[in-house]
């Protein structure tokens, strides 16, 4: 099976984090787990690529953290999208919109 390369996907990381944000808040483990499942395992977001997305995106306050009990008695962090955040991920959707325009007319069909 042929899988994405993460040089190809790594300017739409963000994008597939705050969509699942959007939908409801969520801790790392969890949101790596839907970029895998959502992508029919073509793409598999890296722990390290997924936790400096947390990073940035909080610092760019399209993101922020809160920490929380989990069922299992254990401390964990949960993010959830901001109004900043809302307005990029619309901005960034319509950037993929634009781009996939672009590239297709290079592709052979």
């Amino acid at each position: 099976m042929v899988s994405i390369s993460s040089d190809v996907i790594r300017g739409y990381n963000d994008t597939m984090i705050l969509y699942l944000l959007s939908k409801s808040p969520s801790y790392g483990y969890e949101i790596s787990k839907e970029i895998k499942a959502l992508s029919e395992e073509k793409y598999v977001i890296k722990e390290t690529t997924l936790y400096s997305a947390f990073t940035r995106m909080e610092d760019n306050g399209y993101i922020e953290s809160y920490s929380q009990m989990a069922e299992t008695g254990k401390k964990r962090t949960y993010y959830r999208i901001t109004e900043k955040g809302k307005s990029y991920y619309k901005e960034k959707c319509e950037e993929w919109h634009l781009t996939k325009e672009v590239v297709e007319k290079f592709i052979e069909k």
